[in-house]
């Protein structure tokens, strides 16, 4: 992997401000209301309101801050089908060249290296597996294509003090420079991140969890240093941290990020005042020049909310769940909490499906973060052992694994990112045919079938009016892929007497120019499977049963449910 040249981890505030002059301005008495008001213009706020504008829904993105504020490296790594959803909106192919892709992530105890973990493409992803940039540029990139659509407006200094809904519509209450205004909107989705706390207690959603004792350290800094461009490092008990963890990830410009765990009495002031900064940075890097351009320190927290849909209100990345970051698992889950949120919303007031269809947003992206909240958590008790019979399994496992490669797989550095298996999703049609394994291993991904993100194969673009990847046309409606028994015709016919919603008909081996389409599916002469806007396989049918199509479409938008 190659490490390209990008925009630096810090952030030009009034260069990036100035393409929002035009679509920011202050909220009035007048009457507002948008079809969807988000509340935060963090990365998963942003990337709430582009999905809605590419359904053509309007939406109001308020933000109690003042303006963008400019931040460290905070959310760097960017998995690849997080790109690939953000290249539908414009972002994610900019995101992926500027910033350091890296397929490799080593593992080391003290002085060796334990382990180097790959990662499996089923597809041929044109995105990399992971890509590090900042978030100040993400958010920065994500702010131009707000500022060019028509359909998203933003109100900065504008500080949401409560949340109601009835059953016609929201209701926020609104805090602004020329007094308070309620903004009534027909659904509400919070993305505040961590200002949440509020809105979760008015809607009365509870945050339970856990904290963890230890605090890390992270500092952003610029130097020379080739060797580590390419490659996520991570280290147990290094010399120069001993008996602690560190991790080291590249940025782009040179700048690399570098994570230390600490006690938790630890006290960054104290330390630069002394010069221990300056020798703790140098223990890792030598005697090379460098400079500092961020730096914080973080106690992380384990918490997951009970409810992430309370009627017209949706909860929405760390508004709904917080986890340690060893595994990336925080932004990257937002934006498919975002995804996810957005077709819903789009089908439901397009009068596609019915309110019923919202209930699964919680049903599929609480199970996810529950699945996130089981992995960190996991590796956090790895890291930090919570009592002796952890601390001492650790002890023996890293000792031993280097000679003893079936030990290995013990060790937990953090299993980065990964869709999430919708495969007990109410609306998802199980088959037998296609039985899900349970969770694969660290770097690869499950078999397609119902329930799995559709593999992203290059297809013939002759076919498909300019679009190159094979998930590019699945994003407006529903997509059904079929094989060669299967009459097209008829399908389309009865796809639409089925469902209002948008229905694509498209035969495997017309889109398959290059054979990695039908060799990651394998799909059968008689097959059509049923494709979701966001890509997850919702049935695989056997067209020699035509009754069965109808019920699985209605299944798809939860129409069985009413």
């Amino acid at each position: 992997m190659t490490a390209k040249c990008g925009t630096s981890c810090r952030v030009d505030r009034s260069s990036h401000r100035n393409p929002l002059t035009t679509k920011v301005h202050e909220m009035t008495n007048e009457a507002v209301h948008p079809p969807v008001v988000v509340l935060g213009n963090g990365p998963v706020g942003q990337t709430t309101a582009l999905m809605l504008a590419r359904w053509g829904i309007r939406s109001l993105i308020l933000d109690n801050r003042p303006e963008r504020d400019p931040i460290g490296s905070k959310a760097i790594c960017q998995q690849r089908d997080v790109l690939e959803a953000w290249d539908a909106i414009g972002v994610g192919r900019q995101l992926a060249d500027e910033g350091v892709t890296w397929g490799c992530a080593r593992t080391f105890y003290r002085d060796d290296e334990v382990f180097a973990q790959t990662f499996v493409d089923q597809g041929a992803s044109s995105f990399p597996p992971f890509v590090n940039i900042s978030q100040a540029r993400t958010e920065e990139l994500l702010d131009v294509q707000i500022a060019a659509s028509d359909l998203v407006e933003v109100r900065w200094n504008h500080h949401v003090d409560g949340v109601r809904h009835d059953d016609s519509r929201t209701y926020v209450d609104v805090t602004t420079p020329q007094g308070h205004v309620v903004v009534e909107a027909d659904y509400c989705v919070v993305a505040l991140g961590s200002r949440a706390g509020r809105i979760r207690e008015q809607l009365g959603i509870s945050f339970e969890g856990r904290s963890f004792d230890d605090k890390f350290l992270i500092c952003d800094i610029r130097a020379d240093l080739p060797d580590w461009a390419h490659e996520r490092r991570f280290y147990f008990d290094p010399e120069w941290n001993p008996g602690r963890q560190v991790l080291i990830h590249p940025c782009p410009d040179s700048t690399y990020r570098i994570d230390w765990q600490v006690p938790g009495d630890y006290d960054l002031a104290a330390e630069e005042a002394s010069g221990d900064l300056d020798r703790r940075i140098r223990q890792i890097i030598g005697d090379v020049e460098y400079t500092i351009t961020w730096k914080s320190v973080y106690r992380f927290h384990s918490r997951l909310a009970d409810r992430m849909r309370m009627g017209r209100v949706l909860l929405a990345g760390d508004a709904a769940h917080v986890v340690s970051p060893f595994g990336a698992r925080g932004l990257n889950s937002g934006v498919a909490d975002a995804e996810n949120a957005a077709w819903k919303l789009a089908f439901v007031i397009k009068g596609w499906a019915s309110a019923d269809l919202l209930e699964t947003y919680h049903d599929e992206r609480h199970a996810a973060a529950s699945e996130n909240i089981d992995v960190t958590t996991a590796t956090m008790d790895f890291l930090v052992p919570q009592n002796k019979v952890q601390s001492d399994f650790r002890t023996r496992i890293l000792s031993a694994c280097a000679s003893q490669e079936q030990l290995r797989s013990h060790v937990d550095s953090g299993r980065l990112a990964e869709p999430y298996w919708y495969t007990t999703s109410p609306i998802i049609t199980p088959d037998p045919g296609y039985p899900f394994a349970g969770r694969p291993p660290k770097g690869s991904v499950p078999q397609p079938g119902p329930g799995i993100l559709l593999p992203d194969t290059p297809i013939d673009s002759a076919f498909t009016s300019g679009a190159t990847r094979l998930r590019q046309i699945a994003r407006d409606g529903l997509l059904l892929l079929v094989g060669e028994a299967v009459d097209a015709g008829e399908l389309r016919d009865r796809a639409a007497t089925a469902t209002p919603v948008p229905t694509r008909v498209e035969r495997f081996a017309s889109l398959d120019n290059t054979g990695a389409l039908i060799d990651a599916m394998r799909p059968a002469p008689h097959e059509i499977w049923v494709i979701r806007p966001d890509s997850y396989v919702s049935a695989v049918l056997d067209s020699r049963q035509p009754e069965l199509l109808g019920p699985a479409l209605q299944r798809a938008v939860a129409a069985s449910r009413r």
